[in-house]
């Protein structure tokens, strides 16, 4: 749906990013990760079409991105800004149908009208963008985001500063858009959310980190471990555990962390040998590491390289 190939930008001296590709497919959501200053909003400004790129290229459904063709391409591309992007002196209404008519929607005042119900906020459709909260505005600017509905979505920082019950509206919509097709990009520095949502991440400092699934940045970083809980001390079962595929067995107190190739496949498997030895086993789980400490490890990688 939407492909980019070797993107780099440059600000004068500056390369802010520097020979990037990747895919985005529909029914997908894609996150791009990276401390600030690593060429996020970049990216997403030029996969927008608002900035060109000083090379490389970006292809949307099968057309390439050109100064010529980025003010149609961008009719089937959403943008969320970091900042909501709202006039403040215009009611949530006028903001609204204000952008639909820039989009040329041909029914403008209906589609805001679904928009207001869809975002739960036609009870403030009068009320001036300033009086809104934080966690308003941004509904309000998720609703114009998508008001032309878009094939694309890049949501820059959809979370941030809203109170928990915001961000869950947020995250339950980005999952809502991924059940209707839509190929969703997110750059965020909330990477609890990426961790219930996303199905690809990126990590970037300029240039790409690391690309793939959350699950298979996780086992080439830190490999693939079970955890087992015993009702007796572990160390006695220790040498109970054998066969191919497994390696490293450490037990402390009453449970074994086990190094395997592969967890879904081992587990039946050792269980089996832990109960023929006399083992009650309480509970088998993979040690699962947060994206966070997968993310905290790439960029550290990065620095260090």
């Amino acid at each position: 749906m939407l492909i980019a190939s070797h993107l780099t930008r440059t600000f004068g001296n500056r390369v802010a990013v520097e020979d990037l590709s990747f895919s985005l497919e529909p029914g997908q959501i894609f996150a791009l990760l990276g401390p600030n200053g690593a060429g996020k909003t970049t990216t997403l400004r030029m996969l927008a079409g608002l900035i060109a790129p000083t090379s490389g290229s970006i292809r949307v459904n099968g057309e390439e991105m050109s100064k010529d063709t980025a003010p149609r391409l961008r009719s089937r591309i959403g943008f969320l800004t970091e900042a909501p992007g709202l006039w403040d002196r215009l009611t949530v209404r006028r903001n609204l149908s204000t952008y639909a008519r820039l989009y040329g929607l041909p029914q403008p005042e209906r589609t805001v009208d679904e928009a207001l119900e869809m975002f739960g906020v036609r009870d403030r459709a009068n009320d001036q963008a300033a009086q809104l909260s934080k966690g308003l505005k941004q509904r309000v600017a998720l609703a114009r985001t998508l008001l032309h509905k878009p094939d694309i979505v890049l949501l820059d920082e959809p979370t941030a500063g809203l109170d928990p019950e915001s961000a869950r509206d947020v995250r339950e919509l980005v999952l809502r858009l991924r059940d209707e097709r839509r190929a969703v990009l997110m750059s965020t520095h909330n990477l609890d959310e990426v961790e219930r949502v996303a199905d690809r991440v990126a990590v970037m400092r300029s240039r790409l980190v690391a690309l793939d699934t959350p699950a298979a940045l996780r086992s080439r970083l830190f490999g693939s471990r079970l955890i087992v809980v015993l009702r007796q001390p572990a160390d006695a079962f220790v040498v109970a555990v054998s066969g191919p595929g497994i390696s490293d067995i450490r037990a402390q107190g009453s449970t074994l962390s086990i190094d395997v190739d592969d967890a879904a496949t081992r587990a039946p498997e050792i269980v089996r040998q832990l109960v023929a030895k006399g083992a009650d086993v309480q509970s088998v789980m993979p040690d699962q590491p947060t994206l966070e400490q997968v993310y905290l490890r790439l960029v550290e990688e990065k620095k260090s390289a």
